[in-house]
């Protein structure tokens, strides 16, 4: 074989280096390949911390037989949909539009001009519960090429129609995003964001907590704008409040969380959170953590807050030490699986049985397995069962439960460990740098704002060229060929904005506004908003020339409503109106999405609101010691989306309202590069906050007590 991933950043298609079939990375070399065989493409797509993936693989792609076939009647093909979400998205579009249903690992059949024709997920190695093997389905795809070539292209074609007409659907519903709005639309904006907060409380589990039945995956962009619904004026904000309590809550006490070091798995297979799929990804973690920051900011002295803050801090220590990287930047995510004595276990450096709570605990340990929810069977296999209450432990538990945590946890750190996936993804750092610069000031722990800095000292520096452009992996501090995606181009300037708003160095405001004003360049073209820069041929040919951007989320924020919210921050800054009311445009589809899929539209809905809310723009001016006290009485207020500026006081760059409202004090100004301080001199001590809504400013005030009034005003 020729090893062609030996060499790729990607750690799960370095996995794959090894095997006997003779592997592809997805490009141009591959579906040429296919052409001048004329055979077709086999496209296998999944991601390393995936536990079917390593099963598939170790059953089919191991297998030399199998490879063999491959080999012979296909190019194949292996995509980590982690480094290439463009392609996953078109494959996994068209696997559900054949199949009804999607997931990986996906396996897709495709001509060498890469249109599917025939797709699956999981392959058995022999015939199953009603599937057919691996091989038999290589054997069909092989018998219909040869025999019904033109029955197979026929497919392709209505395929790619679709495909392409679901994309029209996309683009109807961002809507012609040239002209700019005049605003009328967003007089029905609370309606929609209240009618989407009572559907989501007719989603929710009421008895076991969360949305929906089994699988449960964490709500983590739902919760963020409950929250902030929670915060405004609504007749729904108690309603918000309470399903994000509760929420959060159950989640803190599932064994989705890991009671012992922090962070969360993917999501539990069970409708009670008890057994969860174990891989820990960072897009998971830097939404929660965010979120769990904010609850705790938000509540009031007592439980609630000490559990939102108990968990911030420990999901961010858990991020830091566990998927940080030595020179800036985090990895991806840690594997489902443990390999022990070579063979895959899925979770199995988690799982306790009662036998090693007592050896480890001694004592303590029959209490700690009845407490845990460790029984004499294992809940996942005989290995054993992860740690949770399964309900929220009171003061004296939750004091135990902390003493015996450390003993557990070095034993566990002594078992083997799952695999990480060291690849850094551009998009996913810019929202841990939000979540951990947010977190860092409202916990007070300035040790995670260094860590936010040192990842976008990373990005600056090895993901962004000269040229302005950013790569969306990088591996071994380099940058791969991979050019940014509509959502890594907008999640590092939300990461960079928010760092902004809490270090208060103008760099990064400068990075933020640089990549906000190339993004809208580069993925907005003609009136029509893309995920991608330049769609690669065979995507173009699968499902339309130029795909419009989808703003409807999964596990990550959309690319649209991550644009939407850079937007917005950029205008508050600035006093742009005319990126406010592209931000407005973009967010249009919420008068479909909000009242009937609201789990689809979380990130664009915690957009709307601080939309809706102003957003609030605070520029303080001053003493730097002073001015950290005002900006955390500021954010105590849970004011959603209010952009902060910093700063010694200066003369800026005037636009709107940033650059308006008077001047007070006779201190020195310097140049800022951030409109929202113009006309901002620093009094001669303490410091000055400056309160603007609606384009209209408030007088200066300089002591907490009249700042949390103007903020409430």
């Amino acid at each position: 074989m020729a090893g062609r991933l030996r060499s790729e950043a990607s750690a799960y298609l370095r996995q794959h280096a090894g095997n006997p079939v003779d592997w592809w990375p997805f490009g141009d070399q591959a579906f040429e390949q296919a052409r001048l065989r004329d055979v077709p493409v086999f496209i296998s797509i999944g991601y390393a911390a995936c536990h079917w993936c390593h099963v598939m693989a170790h059953e089919s792609f191991e297998d030399q037989a199998t490879a063999d076939e491959l080999n012979e009647h296909f190019v194949s093909i292996k995509v980590d949909r982690e480094e290439r979400p463009d392609v996953d998205a078109v494959y996994m579009a068209a696997t559900q539009a054949m199949t009804g249903q999607g997931g990986w690992p996906m396996s897709v059949f495709a001509l060498p001009d890469g249109r599917a024709f025939y797709a699956g997920t999981y392959y058995p190695p022999r015939p199953a519960s009603g599937m057919p093997s691996f091989r038999q389905v290589l054997a069909a795809v092989s018998e219909a090429w040869t025999q019904r070539r033109s029955g197979v292209e026929e497919s392709a074609t209505a395929l790619s129609e679709a495909l392409g007409r679901a994309e029209d659907g996309n683009r109807q519903l961002l809507g012609n995003l040239v002209q700019v709005p005049d605003g009328g639309w967003t007089g029905q904006l609370p309606t929609y964001l209240e009618q989407g907060v009572r559907l989501l409380a007719q989603q929710e589990d009421r008895q076991f907590g969360g949305f929906g039945d089994a699988p449960k995956f964490p709500p983590s962009s739902v919760v963020q704008f409950l929250l902030r619904h929670a915060a405004s004026g609504s007749s729904t904000a108690g309603l918000a409040d309470g399903l994000a309590g509760r929420t959060l809550a159950t989640m803190a006490g599932s064994a989705l969380y890991d009671q012992l070091d922090g962070g969360f798995a993917r999501y539990a297979v069970d409708r009670q959170w008890s057994v969860p799929h174990f891989e820990k990804m960072l897009y998971d973690n830097v939404q929660l953590l965010r979120a769990y920051a904010q609850w705790a900011m938000q509540s009031p002295p007592g439980a609630d807050r000490e559990l939102g803050a108990a968990v911030a801090s420990e999901t961010a220590d858990w991020m830091v030490s566990r998927l940080g990287m030595p020179g800036g930047g985090f990895a991806s995510s840690l594997d489902a699986d443990t390999v022990v004595d070579g063979v895959h276990h899925e979770g199995a450096t988690y799982l306790w049985s009662v036998a090693e709570l007592d050896d480890v605990l001694g004592a303590d340990g029959a209490w700690a397995a009845e407490t845990m929810n460790v029984g004499a069977r294992g809940t996942v296999s005989e290995m054993g069962s992860p740690l949770h209450p399964g309900r929220r432990l009171d003061s004296a538990e939750q004091q135990r439960w902390n003493a015996l945590k450390p003993a557990l946890l070095d034993v566990r750190n002594r078992r083997p460990q799952p695999a990480r996936d060291d690849k850094i993804v551009a998009g996913w750092n810019g929202l841990a740098i939000a979540a951990l610069a947010e977190t860092a000031e409202l916990l007070d722990r300035p040790d995670l704002l260094a860590a936010a800095e040192a990842a976008a000292d990373y990005l600056l520096r090895v993901h962004l060229d000269d040229g302005g452009r950013l790569a969306r992996v990088s591996h071994d501090g380099a940058a791969q060929g991979i050019e940014g995606l509509l959502e890594d181009y907008a999640g590092c300037a939300e990461g960079f904005f928010a760092l902004y708003a809490v270090a208060g160095a103008e760099r990064w405001y400068r990075a933020a506004e640089q990549l906000v004003l190339r993004t809208r360049g580069l993925f907005l073209r003609d009136g029509v908003l893309s995920d991608s820069a330049a769609r690669p041929a065979q995507l173009s040919a699968a499902a339309g020339e130029r795909g419009a951007a989808d703003p409807l989320e999964s596990a990550t924020p959309s690319g649209a409503n991550l644009f939407a919210g850079v937007l917005l921050t950029y205008a508050a800054y600035s006093g742009s109106t005319e990126h406010r009311g592209l931000a407005e445009n973009l967010l249009q589809y919420l008068e479909r999405a909000a009242p009937k899929v609201p789990r689809a539209a979380g990130w664009g809905m915690a957009v709307a609101q601080a939309l809706l809310a102003g957003p609030v723009e605070l520029a303080v001016v001053g003493e730097a010691d002073t001015v950290a006290e005002l900006v955390r009485a500021a954010r105590k207020a849970g004011l959603p989306g209010m952009a902060v500026a910093r700063g010694t006081g200066g003369t800026g760059r005037s636009g709107g309202a940033a650059g308006a409202g008077g001047t007070a004090g006779n201190g020195e100004t310097a140049e800022s590069v951030v409109p929202l301080l113009a006309g901002r001199p620093a009094p001669a001590e303490g410091a000055l906050a400056y309160v603007c809504r609606g384009m209209v400013c408030r007088r200066p005030v300089g002591s907490v007590e009249e700042l949390v009034a103007e903020l409430a005003g």
